[in-house]
């Protein structure tokens, strides 16, 4: 059995100095106010729009990224309808072939630490839900069949292609301190990435939660070299 960190990666997006000025072309489009575009007015622009609560203009912009994460992380996410999803499955992963290292890889919980009888605990439920997969392997059953023992701490790899106005709703709920501990564990570092890239369009999402990404940021930082 494998136990694994979740991550991310942007497979697309596009090139971030031309997000602001597609995004302000949109929009001054619907005043008919584009011989006001300068090299530089975009911000301002952005910024105006966004205080209004004018957001369908940033609808233009799309992004896809791909997660690691736990099942009922991923449930979570695909909740959030106006995005589309391709999803690691099930039905045809077989966890028994060696293309899987013949185990099942599930996702570290952030709120036990190592070495506590929680995290004890969750290990030993994780290695018996993988040796009862396998013994139904072994015993005839299919892969959508065995999978029916498999926990929800099980990693699955999901792809989330979605505009930038509902990467921001999603960023409003699932970074929220009253969201689950894994889905922020999740989002919060891709906030931090995408405000490094685009800062105009996550500037206030990123300051709400700036100083617990930094710590979190300098804990891992710390790990690595231990």
């Amino acid at each position: 059995m494998r136990i694994v960190s979740p991550a991310h990666t942007i497979l697309l997006m596009p090139a971030p100095e031309t997000i602001p000025a597609l995004i302000e072309l949109a929009g001054r489009t619907c005043y008919k106010s584009e011989e006001k575009i300068t090299p530089d007015s975009a911000r301002g622009f952005i910024g105006r729009i966004l205080k209004s609560g004018h957001e369908s203009v940033i609808e233009h912009v799309s992004i896809t990224v791909r997660f690691v994460c736990d099942r009922g992380v991923s449930h979570e996410l695909v909740r959030h309808r106006l995005a589309s999803y391709s999803q690691e499955s099930t039905r045809y992963a077989n966890y028994g072939k060696e293309k899987f290292g013949r185990e099942i890889t599930v996702v570290r919980p952030p709120f036990w630490p190592e070495g506590s009888a929680e995290f004890d605990t969750w290990r030993a439920a994780m290695e018996a839900a993988e040796a009862a997969y396998m013994r139904l392997l072994e015993l005839g059953a299919r892969p959508e069949e065995a999978r029916s023992v498999l926990p929800n701490s099980l990693k699955t790899e999901i792809v989330m292609s979605a505009n930038v106005r509902e990467w921001r709703h999603v960023f409003r709920l699932r970074c929220s301190r009253r969201a689950h501990p894994q889905i922020r564990e999740l989002l919060l570092p891709l906030l931090a990435e995408f405000h490094e890239k685009i800062p105009v369009l996550f500037d206030g999402l990123y300051a709400e939660h700036a100083e617990e990404i930094q710590k979190r940021t300098d804990a891992l930082g710390n790990q690595a070299e231990r």
